[in-house]
């Protein structure tokens, strides 16, 4: 740090414009202080290191010059020209007010600090006496280290939201808007828990979720212990039923009209829009730093796509526009309490579409098609779900007819939340949610019609007339994160479990679709033959050529869900029909090649397919 003091008559200064985008919001007045001590202050790249010591430094200099001058009145001047290594602005600020605030504990000053970042005019009158002009230069790696108070990163989104006042109902396909505890839930036992959840706000689970169990059991998903917390590895059976998904809704999306795009996961604090987009998300964000500069890793596609539009020339002819991208991965620093399996983590893979919409009434007409595309996927998945709509008061009572055939389309009530101030930039969104076997509710499906960030990113089209206008922009996930897909497809299992049904995955997602289980060595040579036959179709299939018995390998099948076991014998390779297992309908079937291929042909159609990366063989798989 470099400190300039100079003993004045009178200091006069009038900030005229902002030089730098992250300056202070002050009043462009002009202020004059007579008598003073003017302490002009450069802030340099080294005091990052070290703050709270060089602020202190600063002020036991500045104490010991006014002492000498026997000043009262000080005026602390950030004064950039004093360095030719400058810190970063968010860490000047940060200093300078430190400075302020401790000078003002003394309580035998008057301080005044002159605005930060700004083009000012100013007019000085040393006193001309020998002590009059100082100067001193503090190096912050001469001094001791003093402990920096860490504040999280915590959006004034997510702080306005804590404060938004709330009211929930319950609003029929026959148009009744009813309280909460006044609505009878007779027959609706998967709602009233899910209202429950949501008005209650219980986040934080008693016992272990039930999918934690399953997921490990089958190879699925696993903490990493080297890592934060929130963070998994995925395994080859789990790497392939994500994989699956990911291609699935890629495929979703993009035959829907949607750009595919990609961009980086991380991005600079200091840039204008990003740093105004922060304070209205509700998040919280994992910081990175790299050289000088602070970044956060994305929470969303948001930035990336965002500033890609930015520079894009788009007319009124191309809306509304659709651009997609999966991001592997998104971050938020969840709150430790709160993390749970793959429900919530701090580290997920989003597939995350924006549609840029030239009007409200488009904008409408696109959150209902999606919102149809997200009915749609749900019902693939064969997920149940409820359904929330959150909106700003005023929007839902001007759209409520609007509301009411999205409604209409799932034919049950919903819940739906309105808050009277706009906390984040959003004016309206829905929910598809899964409720999972404790009465925990997560979001899958989602969209939400942004106000803001045409403007906060300075996006804009050419209208009909010529003119640049801006966007409504939709933020859309069909399907939400990838893994609290998986963790809704898992506790849909475990239901099944807890009721003393057969779990089983969806057929196009099982890691192995048919088993193959000779009976003894030499009908490995026939297994391979079916095998191959199989995987020709796309069907993935191994083959169990341990040396177990017969039934172990069955119950083993079993175990990991396998949905079609085949038996092969000498009476199998004989007749060239075989005993199938069917996991779905507990069946036993005796029927051919061709007959297999039929069925689960019939099954897959339209889905995705990718080969599972491990040996045909179990007897060379390792133990995961």
């Amino acid at each position: 740090m470099r400190l300039l003091t100079i003993h004045s008559d009178f200091m006069g200064y009038k900030p005229l414009q902002k030089a730098i985008a992250k300056a202070e919001e002050v009043e462009l007045v002009e202020k004059r202080i007579d008598d003073c001590l003017v302490i002009f202050v450069s802030v340099e790249k080294e005091d990052e290191d070290n703050p709270v010591a060089v602020a202190d430094r600063a002020v036991a200099e500045i104490e010991g010059v006014a002492g000498k001058v026997s000043a009262t009145r000080l005026v602390v001047y950030p004064w950039v020209h004093l360095t030719s290594n400058p810190s970063s602005p968010d860490a000047a600020l940060s200093i300078l007010k430190d400075i302020e605030s401790k000078l003002k504990e003394k309580d035998r000053y008057e301080v005044t600090r002159a605005p930060f970042g700004y083009y000012k005019q100013f007019t000085i009158k040393c006193k001309g006496h020998p002590l009059s002009e100082l100067s001193r230069e503090i190096r912050a790696g001469e001094l001791e280290k003093k402990p920096v108070k860490k504040e999280e990163n915590v959006s004034e989104s997510l702080k306005l939201e804590e404060k938004t006042k709330r009211e929930f109902f319950i609003l029929t396909p026959e148009g009744e808007l009813v309280p909460p505890d006044k609505f009878d839930y007779t027959g609706m036992p998967n709602f009233k828990t899910f209202v429950k959840y949501e008005t209650e706000k219980v986040r934080a689970y008693e016992t272990e979720p039930p999918h934690i169990r399953i997921m490990k059991e089958h190879g699925i998903a696993q903490y990493e212990p080297g890592s934060d917390a929130g963070n998994f590895r995925w395994p080859p059976k789990g790497r392939l039923i994500k994989k699956l998904l990911e291609k699935a809704i890629t495929d979703y999306c993009v035959d829907y009209g949607a750009m595919e795009v990609e961009t980086p996961i991380m991005y600079d604090y200091e840039h204008p829009a990003l740093k105004k987009y922060l304070n209205r998300f509700p998040a919280r964000q994992y910081s990175v730093k790299s050289d000088d500069k602070e970044f956060f890793l994305r929470f969303a596609a948001c930035f990336g796509q965002f500033l890609m539009t930015h520079d894009m020339v788009i007319s009124y002819k191309d809306l509304p526009l659709k651009m997609f991208e999966l991001t592997r991965y998104s971050f938020r620093r969840e709150q430790s309490g709160e993390l749970a399996g793959l429900k919530r983590l701090r580290a997920f893979t989003m597939p995350d579409m924006h549609t840029l919409c030239g009007n409200i009434q488009q904008a409408k007409d696109e959150f209902n098609s999606q919102y149809l595309k997200c009915y749609e996927w749900m019902t693939m998945l064969e997920l149940d779900f409820e359904t929330t709509f959150r909106a700003q008061k005023e929007f839902f009572q001007e759209n409520r007819e609007w509301y009411m055939g999205m409604i209409q389309k799932v034919g049950k009530p919903v819940l739906i939340e309105l808050f009277d101030i706009r906390y984040a930039y959003f004016i309206t969104k829905f929910e598809f949610n899964f409720v999972d076997l404790a009465g925990k509710a997560s979001a899958l499906s989602t969209v939400q019609i942004d106000v803001e960030n045409s403007e906060t990113y300075e996006l804009g089209y050419t209208s009909r007339e010529g003119k640049k206008e801006q966007f409504l922009i939709l933020h859309t996930s069909i399907s939400g994160s990838i893994e609290r897909v998986i963790y809704a497809l898992l506790e849909k299992e475990a239901k099944k479990i807890a009721d003393k049904k057969v779990p089983m995955l969806p057929l196009w997602l099982s890691p192995t679709q048919v088993r193959v289980v000779p009976i003894t060595d030499k009908h490995v040579k026939y297994a391979d033959e079916i095998a191959d036959q199989l995987e020709l179709e796309n069907i993935r299939c191994d083959i169990d050529n341990r040396t177990e018995t017969l039934e172990k390998k069955i119950r083993d099948a079993e175990r990991e869900w396998v949905p079609y076991i085949l038996v092969v014998g000498d009476r199998e390779m004989e007749s060239k029909k075989f005993s199938v297992r069917v996991r779905e309908s507990g069946e036993r079937k005796t029927i051919s090649m061709e007959e297999l291929g039929v069925i689960t042909r019939s099954r897959l159609k339209g889905k995705s397919f990718d080969k599972l990366s491990l040996s045909r063989y179990l007897s060379k798989r390792p133990i995961i």
